[in-house]
């Protein structure tokens, strides 16, 4: 069930609405700009008074222009995908001439994500990034004021507001149906786990991709996007005379299942065909090279930054910009045997 926001306090864009102005002309008249109307700059404290309005750091900072920081808010982690994501947005930022600061949190409850955000805007950043990829982000991500401009990337797909991410769905599909033109009869998938939108993403294109063809989809095995776990799951799929293809939710479950097959006496590919998911610069050197499916998060941070300067630009509609992921072919497919 969907948490209820709570009651918020009067917002820049609600000054704005009823003073009859742009956004940028309440933050003129909180700053003594000189450019103003007497009569718009008497409205508009008529308007603050009627709502109680408090300005804020982060509507000060977006006036001025003179604030060239942008927050970034991570989960402190070092799997391939958070760790790249935040990479691309250091470097992305840093071609655009932005300096960066960034949160790092090991949890991603509500209290934490509030704690960081406020740490940042004491910093006058001008707007927050979030790479919000677990479930426990929505309420965070829901909780923060709504005139503060921000673009959750990697977020909760139907969430409203200014997003960014790859299309997991469609990066599932395009691995098992790389998986099922090859000739195999079903796909069996070792999942990531499923408080994350990436894990959920990839299951659901899977057994849309099955579910289309006519193939009831098996069960889905959990992990933990490491390398031990996927192992684990391999040596269950190892002794599986019926499993000829396993679809991983990323390569290093991938690498795990590699290891376990090998240990079973199964060969990649002439008896079991392996697709990981994240193209990490290792898979072109397993054994044999990983098919994979490659995420551009050069791509999502280009994306996500367009969506934060329409959002510090004053725009509040809803947005969301989904980039396509690409198949790395490699060895580890082939006809089943």
């Amino acid at each position: 069930m969907r948490v209820s926001k709570v009651v918020r306090d009067p917002s820049i864009l609600d000054v704005a609405r009823v003073a009859g102005v742009s956004h940028q002309t309440v933050s003129r008249v909180l700053n003594d700009h000189p450019n103003v109307r007497e009569t718009t700059r008497q409205r508009v404290r008529s308007a603050i008074i009627e709502l109680g309005y408090r300005p804020n750091r982060a509507a000060r900072a977006l006036v001025t222009g003179s604030y060239r920081a942008i927050g970034v808010i991570a989960p402190r982690s070092t799997l391939y995908g958070p760790a790249s994501l935040l990479a691309a947005f250091e470097e992305q930022l840093a071609i655009e001439g932005f300096t960066v600061s960034v949160a790092r949190l090991r949890s991603f409850d509500a209290a934490a994500v509030r704690e960081a955000a406020a740490g940042l805007l004491d910093q006058r950043v001008a707007g927050l990034i979030v790479i919000a990829p677990l479930a426990a982000a929505v309420e965070a991500l829901d909780e923060l004021p709504d005139d503060l401009p921000l673009v959750a990337v990697d977020g909760h797909p139907s969430r409203p507001g200014a997003s960014a991410t790859v299309d997991q769905v469609a990066g599932a599909r395009l691995a098992t149906a790389h998986l099922l033109d090859a000739g195999h009869s079903t796909v069996w998938h070792v999942s990531g786990p499923p408080d994350w939108f990436d894990a959920a993403g990839r299951v659901r294109g899977w057994t849309a991709e099955l579910r289309e063809r006519g193939i009831e989809p098996p069960p889905v095995i959990d992990a933990d996007w490491t390398a031990a776990s996927g192992y684990r799951a391999g040596q269950l799929l190892g002794r599986m005379p019926e499993v000829t293809a396993v679809f991983a939710a990323n390569d290093a479950i991938a690498l795990g299942i590699l290891h376990a097959l090998h240990d079973h006496g199964r060969r990649v590919p002439h008896d079991v065909s392996v697709v990981g998911f994240d193209d990490v610069p290792e898979a072109a050197h397993y054994i044999p090279p990983l098919t994979t499916v490659r995420q551009d998060f050069d791509a999502v941070a280009r994306e996500s930054l367009g969506l934060l300067m329409e959002r510090i630009d004053g725009s509040d509609a809803p947005a969301d910009r989904v980039v396509a992921p690409d198949l790395v072919v490699r060895k580890s497919v082939a006809p089943p045997p």
